[in-house]
C-alpha cells in the first residue's frame, strides 16, 4: 500500500482534494501537523472530507511523531519488506 504524507498543510481544499484521491485509490494519508487550518473546516469538507470515512487517516502531532511510527509499523513486518526488496531487483534485471 502505497501513502501520501501532508507536512503541515496549509491549504484546505488541496487537502480535502488528496484525501479524496487516496479514498479513491485505497493510498494512506498521514497529516503531519500543525495544519494552517481546523480539521472542521467548510473548505476542506467541501473538498473532500465526506471521503474521510473512505480514508486511512493518520494525523502526527510533529515529523518526529510521525517517524516513530512509521518505524514501530515497519518493524512489525520485516519479512515483508524483505520480500519487496527481492521483488523489486528481479524486476530490475538485477
Amino acid at each position: 500500500m502505497l501513502n501520501i504524507v501532508l507536512f503541515e498543510p496549509e491549504i484546505p481544499p488541496n487537502t480535502g482534494n488528496i484525501i479524496r484521491l487516496c479514498a479513491n485509490t485505497g493510498f494512506s494519508l498521514h497529516i503531519i501537523e500543525p495544519m494552517g487550518f481546523t480539521w472542521d473546516d467548510k473548505r476542506l469538507r467541501r473538498a473532500g472530507l465526506d471521503y474521510h470515512e473512505f480514508t486511512a487517516v493518520q494525523r502526527h502531532a510533529d515529523y518526529a511523531a510521525f517517524v516513530a511510527q512509521r518505524a514501530a509499523a515497519a518493524s512489525v513486518r520485516p519479512d515483508h519488506q524483505r520480500h519487496a526488496c527481492a521483488q523489486r531487483s528481479e524486476l530490475s534485471g538485477r
